[in-house]
């Protein structure tokens, strides 16, 4: 089995900063690319980042120069850096890990998520 679990999520104010992680653990092989995803309501899970296990990153127009992504291999650990936060970041983080299990098979797997508000 495999467990992607994120942290950091909680209230902010306009303009503040947040650290989200998400770590994959369990029986895996390998941990390829790794992204967070977030949903508002109302609206469809948008990609926001996401980072290769060679450490290329994308990041969505919306974000760009206000969010970093990040990752630490050898805990198989992604991180968002939030800065300067709008109101219009709050939604509901997941995390997403593409896995090498031990029996080769590969998959995605998903994160329950972390909550995001920034109040105005």
């Amino acid at each position: 089995q495999v467990q992607v679990v994120e942290s950091g999520g909680g209230l902010v104010q306009t303009g503040g900063s947040l650290r989200l992680s998400c770590a994959a653990s369990g029986r895996l092989f390998r941990v390829y690319g790794m992204g967070w995803y977030r949903q508002a309501p109302g609206k469809e899970r948008e990609l926001v980042a996401s980072i290769t296990d060679g450490g290329t990153t994308t990041h969505a127009d919306s974000v760009k120069g206000r969010f970093t992504i990040s990752r630490d291999n050898a805990k198989n650990t992604v991180y968002l850096q939030m800065n300067n936060l709008k109101p219009e970041d709050t939604a509901r983080y997941y995390c997403n890990a593409e896995v090498r299990l031990f029996t080769m098979r590969t998959g995605d797997y998903w994160g329950q998520g972390t909550q995001v508000t920034v109040s105005s």
